[in-house]
């Protein structure tokens, strides 16, 4: 194989852009594919000439960046794995077949090896696939909890959706960071966009409180509406003297009261 490789190099490298070309579906140009499949040619080659040498080594490393690349450019396993499998068919149809039963012989063992990269290449698509749905997770996770600063001393916590672990530890954190940051003495937590409150909230709700409180701030949460005032009750969820208010404006005027400023209503003014 390694002997064929290099007599027809143009003819089997042309017939790889090609199908390689055809499987990208226009997301890369044909020089671009043929830039990355010349190198990977040389490597194939080199490895099936000297099998214990370290281009073999050079060969999966590349076949990995290449997995990568294309799991973060939303590239299917499918296509990607056609950037390997296809060189079985360039090859294939460049056997004369002059070389008789050991030609063919030597094709199912380099039929072989190259389905054992197409999987390793697969194995690596599927794991760089997984990082970046885990960082993409992670970024919404960061924009759904968002920490404001509402007014000097005064944070704001908007919640938005179901409130489970990671984002009470993503609030906390955030909340924490900026407490020590500004300096503020009060953080409103509002949970108007929480659809319903539950035992296990209402704990997630309680820890991200006494973790405010061991900065020596204090927490007010707000959007405490009819229905969920009645669900807290129906559970026996306490919230101890924990201050709640109905709505943020009131949490907001609270806070605001406590941070020794006055507020005043319109015919006050």
């Amino acid at each position: 194989m390694s002997h064929l490789l290099r007599s027809r190099r143009d003819a089997v490298l042309g017939r790889w852009v090609e199908l390689v070309t055809e499987g990208t579906r226009g997301r890369m140009t044909e020089g671009e594919v043929r830039s990355e499949l010349t190198e990977l040619y040389g490597l194939v080659e080199g490895a099936l000439t000297d099998p214990g040498g370290t281009t073999a080594g050079e060969l999966r490393a590349a076949l990995a960046d290449i997995s990568r690349s294309r799991a973060r450019q939303g590239f299917s396993p499918t296509e990607t794995a056609v950037a390997v499998f296809a060189l079985k068919r360039a090859v294939h149809e460049n056997l004369d077949g002059t070389g008789g039963d050991a030609a063919y012989a030597d094709f199912i063992d380099f039929s072989a090896y190259i389905d054992e990269l197409g999987l390793a290449t697969f194995e690596t698509y599927a794991n760089a696939r997984e990082q970046v749905i885990a960082d993409q997770a992670e970024q919404l996770l960061e924009l759904s909890t968002p920490v404001v600063k509402l007014w000097d001393g005064i944070l704001g916590v908007p919640l938005v959706g179901t409130l489970d672990s990671a984002r009470t530890q993503v609030v906390m954190e955030t909340m924490l960071q900026l407490l020590a940051d500004t300096g503020s003495r009060y953080a409103v937590i509002d949970i108007t966009g929480v659809p319903a409150v539950d035992t296990e909230v209402a704990q997630h709700l309680l820890k991200t409180v006494m973790a405010a409180r061991l900065m020596g701030a204090e927490c007010v949460i707000s959007g405490i509406r009819p229905q969920i005032a009645h669900t807290i009750a129906a559970l026996g969820i306490e919230f101890g003297d924990i201050v709640t208010k109905s709505s943020l404006a009131d949490a907001l005027a609270y806070a605001m009261r406590g941070s020794g400023l006055r507020v005043l209503s319109g015919t006050d003014a």
